[in-house]
Order: structure tokens, then sequence, then C-alpha cells
């Protein structure tokens, strides 16, 4: 997919959503330089593009209890269309799910899970090592994460 070719006002009105996402539009536009409803007409025609998908409340998943974070690598037992959508779709239903990425380099997708506690992480992983389309678990937790950037870097 090309990359869609963007104006000055265009990526620095994305700077300033990516940096809070609940400005209000005439603070947008003050900072941006423009008036109010061209801004929102900016704006919307970003969403339009599919460059913003929405907003949302940054969570801190520890403070509701999830206090894990791990990733698995799954190797599958094919790579037939229906085996990896079989497999996208029923990991995609979990709440625990965050990401799923279907991967190069070794094994098929690389998963981002949350768990409440070491009990719950095992009965996911156990979940996954049942699963009829999987071949292979191996599971990585994190210990500590010093740097977790939403978004893409973004010129002025």
């Amino acid at each position: 997919m090309k990359p869609i070719e963007l104006d000055e006002i265009d990526r620095h009105i994305l700077v300033e959503l990516q940096r809070d996402g609940r400005i209000t539009n005439v603070e947008l536009a003050r900072r941006v330089g423009i008036s109010a409803p061209p801004c929102l007409r900016r704006v919307r025609r970003l969403e339009e593009l599919g460059i913003i998908e929405g907003f949302y409340a940054d969570i801190v998943p520890s403070r509701l209890g999830w206090s894990i974070t791990f990733y698995v690598l799954i190797g599958l037992v094919s790579q037939k269309s229906t085996v990896l959508e079989a497999f996208e779709n029923e990991v995609g239903s979990w709440p625990e799910t965050r990401e799923c990425h279907m991967i190069r380099g070794g094994e098929d997708f690389l998963l981002r899970l949350i768990a409440r506690d070491a009990d719950h992480q095992n009965q996911l992983t156990r979940n996954l090592i049942d699963n009829q389309y999987v071949a292979r678990v191996q599971t990585f937790q994190t210990i500590r994460t010093s740097c977790d950037r939403s978004g893409v870097p973004l010129t002025e």
C-alpha cells in the first residue's frame, strides 16, 4: 500500500492528536494555526482516509489487576489459509489477546496477552498448547517495559 501524502498542517494535526487525543477541536486548530471548521474537516478527512482509526483511553493494565504481560510465539500445524484464519479468529476472540501478528521468520504468529496472575497465564498457555491448530508454543513474560509507544514518528 502506497503511503498517503500529507501536507504540513495534516502532519501537525496528527502530532497533536498523538500527544493528546482528548484535545478540543478549538485548541487543536489553535495549535496548528488554522480556524476550527477547516481543522475539523481535516480531522474527518484523516479518519475517512483510514489514517486515524479512533480515539481511546490508554489504560494501565496493572492498575486494574492485569499484572502480567507476556508474548507467545506460535507455530501452527499448517499454513493453509483455513488453519491460519481459524487460529486468528479463535485467539482474536479472547479478551486477554492484545495483539496478534502473523510473522515471517521461523514461527507463524506472535501474540501479546495479558493475565491477572500466574495461574491465569498458565491457563492461557494451556489453551494455546491444546489448540488443534498449534504445533509449538514458546512464551516470554515481560519483566519491565522501558518503552511503549503508540502511533508513528511524525515531523512537524
